[in-house]
């Protein structure tokens, strides 16, 4: 559960920013997020923001924690829990949440699986963070899963994986995709730098995990390689990074509101 809902704050802030939009259910006036491309059988964990949404409210005794500020919490928490308290960052509050949403925004805002490092660095520009965010937010694929339609190609296609790696993968996934899931790296459950280690050996899962790591002495290589055994280092910068990523564009003072229901608007 760690995983999805440090995706779900990620995939909600890189789509018209940390405003909780992502959470929003279809409406007459809108189809939300949850079915958009990127995000179609991908994220998960709405069921528990709802579980935490009662919960906070029953213990203020009053609605006035938005469920994007929730979404942050939660992120940092889950990576607290799986990876220690080196990872604990203070979440700025104050966002409140959006009152509509749009199934084509993820498509033009969220980094598809097929992104090259130019593309990826652009992406991220585009939203005021730099390449060290997209090294170290990158590492928040050190937990979790991803589905081989997300993986498949690189697989079969890519040259710039291990050969052992990628035969062992297409055992379990067809050229063809699907969604069957495969771990990001062998510590699906610990937040740790496992996840830049198997960049050094070719062995990232996504074609744009093995971009960050070309082999080249680039500025995204010596930043891999120094997170791969700087675990302290990994940890300071990945809160600064999540702290940076969480001020995108929210919705602050009377714009927006804070939801009752995380899924609907007031």
């Amino acid at each position: 559960m760690g995983a999805s809902l440090l995706r779900l704050h990620f995939h909600d802030c890189f789509v018209n920013g940390c405003d909780g939009s992502v959470l929003l259910d279809d409406t007459a006036n809108f189809t939300g997020e949850e079915t958009a491309f990127p995000n179609l059988n991908s994220l998960r964990g709405f069921d528990a923001v709802d579980e935490i949404k009662a919960a906070v409210n029953k213990h203020c005794n009053a609605n006035v924690v938005s469920c994007a500020d929730i979404l942050a919490v939660a992120a940092r928490d889950s990576v607290q829990i799986l990876g220690g308290r080196s990872f604990s960052y203070k979440v700025l509050l104050g966002r409140r949440d959006a009152r509509n949403a749009s199934k084509n925004d993820p498509i033009f805002n969220l980094p598809a699986p097929f992104s090259s490092f130019s593309q990826l660095l652009s992406n991220f520009q585009s939203h005021g963070l730099d390449l060290k965010d997209l090294v170290v937010l990158s590492g928040g694929h050190s937990i979790g899963l991803a589905r081989c339609t997300t993986f498949s190609a690189r697989i079969f296609d890519d040259t710039n994986i291990d050969k052992s790696f990628a035969a062992s993968l297409q055992r379990l996934c067809p050229a063809s995709g699907g969604n069957n899931t495969e771990p990001f790296d062998e510590t699906p459950m610990k937040f740790d730098t496992v996840y830049y280690k198997a960049l050094l050996k070719s062995k990232g899962l996504l074609h744009p995990d093995q971009e960050l790591f070309k082999s080249n002495g680039c500025k995204s290589d010596k930043l891999v390689r120094h997170y791969s055994h700087s675990p302290g280092h990994f940890a300071k910068d990945f809160g600064a990074s999540m702290i940076k990523m969480g001020n995108i564009k929210p919705l602050i003072g009377n714009k927006g509101e804070i939801r009752l229901n995380c899924r609907k608007i007031n």
